[in-house]
């Protein structure tokens, strides 16, 4: 079974960046795509990047070029979401989830297992 546990979420300052984990475990292989989502106050769950574990190739979504970073640590079966220069815009409950047919698309859909998210307050 496929188990996901975010860390790293809190309130923070605008202009700031911030760090995210995902801890991953139970694949059976490593076809699969890890996903960053977001779901702020109001509003619905939004695609932020998603990285394969086949080859580390990333795709972001067109709102999160350039401010978000997700990178991985198959060492530590980790996958990061770097944010920076975070406003309050950014405020929101983030997730990561796995796609285990690795289709490196970000539609929520097609992610079956899911994290119990971290919250990102971002103050002004």
């Amino acid at each position: 079974e496929v188990q996901l546990v975010e860390s790293g979420g809190g309130v923070v300052q605008a202009g700031r960046s911030l760090r995210l984990s995902c801890a991953a475990s139970g694949f059976t292989s490593n076809e699969y795509t890890i996903g960053w989502f977001r779901q702020a106050p109001g509003k619905e769950r939004e695609a932020v990047a998603c990285v394969s574990g086949i080859d580390g190739s990333t795709k972001y979504a067109d709102s999160a070029k350039g401010r978000f970073t997700i990178s991985t640590n198959n060492a530590k079966n980790t996958v990061y979401l770097q944010i920076h220069s975070l406003n309050v815009e950014d405020t929101a409950i983030y997730y990561c989830a796995a796609d285990e047919f690795g289709s490196m698309l970000l539609y929520h859909e097609l992610f079956h297992s899911w994290g119990q998210g971290t919250q990102v307050t971002v103050s002004s």
